[in-house]
């Protein structure tokens, strides 16, 4: 793996496994039956996301895997590796060039550690997770190749419903309403893959590999982390990597993921009442416990962007329900037709704004 040279992604992976811990105890047979509700969830949910939605995605694409923590990093490990590879052959272009730069400076023991240690805080944080880019088999047999896998973490769902002290089988249905409402997004809308990837791509690939401007970045992610320990909410690591094109870029993933994440909220909350009877519960416990966090949780989750991702759903759950309100559902589904028909970061803000652009 060319990552390697920048990153020893086996350290990574052994840090972030140390750092997330195995979760919460329980028995074999409960783990058993966590498990089995989960792929049953999953499956019960692709009909419900369809009547709801009204989007028609094909079944037995994308495989169910219900990890534990040390899963979910390995699984996010091999993405991140592949989508860094592109800035990785660049650097070791211009190390051909000009030896003793940036990545020998750094080492890639080092940024082992520290990429581990970030996956395996998140790894304690994450239910569940489509991956789009993955490919491989599909979910059964000889049906052809996958649209992405879905990825359900069994210790993280079953330590919130115990925290939260809420019916396990309708949490764990509700998660999984969630992301299978992902899956559905990216198989039923065949450019979505692509189009995200290709975003990604930009990102990446506006990096400039120069080792003294990779430096110069660094000194400013230690003065960034400085604001945010200080109490500065409108700073994350994140930022540190935005230069005007980055930005533009980063303006549209914002978009999209915005998009992404307040259609699923939508989805989950709008089908819950008719198959999840404590469904009321279980949102008014969560967004309690989005707000009870730690001081470190805090600063760790500014730093990382955590918290713009909660905005995303918030936001994004916001856009959708106002674009439902003044278009119906099947108007709202003008956004799935085309790229150009994705709301941009402003409009997610006003819905109106999209409406009068899409539907004139």
């Amino acid at each position: 793996m060319p990552a390697r040279t920048m990153i020893d992604w086996d350290l990574a992976v052994a840090t972030a496994s140390r750092v997330a811990g195995p979760g919460p105890v329980i028995s074999r047979p409960d783990a058993d039956a966590a498990v089995a509700e989960l792929r049953a969830g999953s499956a019960r949910s692709t009909g419900l996301v369809r009547e709801f939605t009204g989007l028609e995605a094909h079944e037995r694409t994308a495989p169910v895997l219900v990890v534990d923590r040390t899963g979910w990093i390995q699984a996010n490990a091999d993405g991140f590796a592949e989508v860094i590879s592109p800035l990785v052959e660049r650097l070791r272009a211009k190390r051909a060039v000009a030896p003793g730069g940036m990545t020998d400076a750094v080492g890639s023991k080092v940024t082992g550690l520290e990429v581990g240690g970030l996956l395996g805080f998140m790894s304690s944080k994450v239910l569940g997770q489509f991956d789009p880019f993955y490919t491989g088999p599909g979910r059964e047999a000889g049906s052809g190749p996958s649209t992405g896998r879905l990825l359900l973490v069994a210790p993280n769902i079953v330590h919130v419903e115990n925290e939260l002290r809420v019916d396990p089988r309708d949490f764990r249905l509700w998660v999984c309403l969630h992301e299978e409402t992902h899956r559905v997004q990216f198989t039923a809308v065949p450019w979505m893959r692509d189009h995200v990837r290709g975003e990604i791509e930009q990102l990446v690939g506006a990096v400039d590999p120069d080792p003294s401007k990779l430096a110069a970045m660094l000194g400013e992610g230690v003065r960034r982390i400085g604001e945010v320990i200080r109490g500065n909410d409108g700073v994350s690591l994140l930022d540190v990597f935005s230069t005007p094109e980055q930005q533009a870029v980063m303006d549209r993933l914002t978009g999209v993921m915005s998009l992404l994440e307040g259609h699923a909220d939508v989805v989950m909350d709008g089908v819950g009442p008719r198959v999840i009877p404590s469904v009321e519960d279980i949102r008014t416990k969560f967004n309690q416990r989005r707000k009870g966090a730690s001081a470190l949780d805090r600063v760790l989750r500014r730093l990382l962007g955590l918290d713009a991702k909660m905005a995303q759903y918030r936001d994004g759950a916001a856009f959708v329900r106002g674009v439902v309100d003044k278009v119906g559902m099947e108007g709202f589904n003008a956004v799935w037709a085309q790229p150009v028909n994705l709301p941009s970061k402003a409009e997610i803000g006003d819905p109106g704004a999209w409406v009068r652009r899409v539907h004139g």
